[in-house]
């Protein structure tokens, strides 16, 4: 996280909290499973659920479930009737993240698919109006090219972890280098317009150009 973590925390105080359920699918995310830091977070829980309300979504990709909050996340701010399809690679991760979603109350708008994302994604016909790359970082930049075609033409694909703490800056390992290199390569995609905001640990928002 790039975040000074009083900043951090001043503005997690200074955010509308979730409902009870999607608290206690943190607390026991946090408790439970592996590498609790993958889990989104309240602040970053909220500001994808404030893009799913502005955009209004009928059809979410979302690449990477983990436990299920950032699906619920989203689910929580489109409209009545919208699907979220969600792939996961990890069958442990898949079966958590589907006992919390059925427990939530949207459980009927989400789909997670179990395998790997990018199998799933080649037998998706698009177009999505949201996408949501959260996956394995060595993925990433095939991630990015596989969900583009898919993405509508009015929509929006957000990708997280861009900055890797900052090691983008100054990269010194092979995953630092494959996100400045992919930072560089969108930046320079005439196909679209993006900024990368210094939001946790960095998310880049790619709209169609034009």
């Amino acid at each position: 996280m790039i975040t000074d973590p009083g900043i951090e925390r001043y503005a997690t105080e200074h955010t509308s909290p979730f409902p009870e359920f999607m608290e206690r699918i943190a607390e026991t995310t946090r408790a439970e499973m592996r590498a609790p830091q993958m889990l989104a977070g309240e602040l970053q829980g909220r500001f994808i659920e404030f893009l799913t309300y502005m955009l209004k979504p009928r059809r979410v990709l979302e690449l990477g479930t983990y436990s299920g909050y950032s699906a619920l996340a989203m689910a929580a701010g489109m409209p009545p009737g919208g699907e979220i399809i969600s792939c996961e690679a990890d069958p442990e991760h898949a079966a958590v993240a589907r006992r919390n979603i059925a427990e939530s109350p949207y459980a009927a708008m989400i789909d997670v698919r179990e395998g790997p994302a990018l199998d799933t994604v080649a037998d998706l016909a698009g177009p999505f109006d949201f996408v949501f790359v959260d996956a394995d970082k060595q993925g990433y930049p095939a991630y990015y090219d596989a969900c583009l075609p898919l993405l509508a033409p009015g929509g929006v694909m957000a990708l997280d972890n861009m900055l890797r703490d900052g090691e983008v800056l100054d990269p010194q390992d092979d995953t630092a280098r494959l996100m400045a290199e992919l930072n560089d390569r969108i930046a320079a995609d005439p196909r679209v317009v993006q900024i990368l905001l210094p939001v946790r640990d960095g998310l880049t928002l790619v709209r169609p150009a034009g």
